[in-house]
């Protein structure tokens, strides 16, 4: 589906885009506390979750309707946009009721195509400004589908926040970023602004920076960082909130990337280093297209002999070896994991055709 999506919030806004505030809005004091400390640092959007859709029932569900009204103050007491997650149509007409600037949908709602086209049905012929997290799970299609729902709803201000994926083992990071995805996003939708939702895909604060200036070092259009006036005492994810003064000093800390350069000798060096780059491309797939001819004879070879494809001690023996090696040449444990298992998988797909191959009869 081809979408003309508008430039979000104003055509002439330079990057990047900073959202802060709670993640949940707790009390009147702690939203406009939270809000007249940030109002000096020129953020673009004030946030404060006023429902929280939570995974176990007695956690803390969020204020509710009341605290739309403490987000009316903040905007007229600092003159800051205001911004919280919907979730449904009555979430919709409240927010709408108070004047919200800009609506979210969290990764709960996204994952749902009913939500997301009831949040749509209700947003209709108001063309507010959204922002759509991803899916809990790493599922592109899903997240592309809730912004074309969006836009089929007249929606034409729309803005992706990347939050991380749900992960299954152990990892430095809440919600781990698997950058390929928001990345693959913005080369089908060049336009779509992508904000980097750094509080959830860290999950604790020391490696806030860390996340935030990788989604800058990556062309990302902002961030969206979770503040509150005494983090230890959050109703909600307090371990990965920080204070104003704390937020002031990640942003300073950041490095801003221009996105390109008309510098004649920039870009001539950078054309010959990415012609170094294609060809070295162009040996591995030879190198790859090698590998899987051998592993076509060794399908045969197993046919004959009526052995498993699967052969465990080998593949790990093969996994352990490549990330001692990988390591020494700089490649990370992770990437080398991911390589690898992708060609094994390939390598078992070949050996798979081979051995259920019937045979032609003379």
């Amino acid at each position: 589906m081809k979408m003309n999506i508008n430039p979000f919030m104003a055509p002439d806004h330079k990057r990047p885009f900073i959202i802060a505030g709670p993640c949940s809005a707790e009390t009147e004091e702690q939203v406009l506390k939270t809000a007249h400390e940030l109002a000096p640092q020129n953020i673009d959007l004030f946030r404060a979750g006023i429902w929280k859709p939570r995974t176990r029932p007695g956690s803390f569900e969020g204020i509710g309707t009341e605290g739309l009204s403490w987000l009316r103050r903040v905007k007229e007491e600092t003159g800051l946009k205001v911004t919280t997650e919907v979730a449904n149509t009555q979430h919709v007409f409240e927010a709408l009721k108070y004047g919200i600037d800009v609506v979210w949908l969290g990764a709960r709602t996204t994952v749902n195509p009913f939500s997301v086209q009831e949040v749509a049905d209700a947003l209709k012929g108001v063309d507010i400004p959204v922002m759509i997290k991803n899916p809990i799970n790493p599922d592109l299609k899903l997240w592309i589908g809730a912004i074309e729902r969006l836009y089929k709803a007249g929606i034409t201000q729309i803005a992706a926040i990347h939050r991380g994926f749900s992960y299954h083992g152990e990892t430095k990071y809440r919600n781990i970023p698997r950058w390929q995805i928001p990345i693959e996003l913005k080369r089908q939708f060049p336009n779509l602004t992508i904000i980097v939702d750094n509080s959830h895909i860290c999950g604790r604060r020391d490696i806030l920076l860390e996340v935030a200036q990788k989604a800058m070092d990556l062309n990302f259009d902002g961030i969206m960082t979770e503040v509150h006036p005494t983090p230890d005492d959050a109703w909600s994810d307090a371990a990965q909130q920080i204070t104003p003064l704390q937020f002031k000093a990640l942003v300073s800390e950041m490095v801003f990337r221009d996105p390109t350069t008309d510098d004649v000798e920039f870009l001539e060096n950078l054309d010959h280093l990415r012609h170094e780059i294609d060809e070295i491309d162009e040996e591995l797939l030879n190198l790859l297209g090698k590998r899987m001819q051998l592993a076509d004879s060794i399908g045969r070879y197993k046919k004959r002999n009526n052995i498993a494809i699967l052969q465990p001690q080998r593949w790990s023996e093969i996994l352990e070896k490549a990330i001692i090696k990988g390591g020494l040449k700089g490649l990370s444990p992770e990437f080398m994991e991911s390589i690898l298992r992708a060609i094994h998988q390939e390598s078992i797909n070949h050996q798979a055709i081979v051995m259920n191959a019937k045979e032609i009869e003379a």
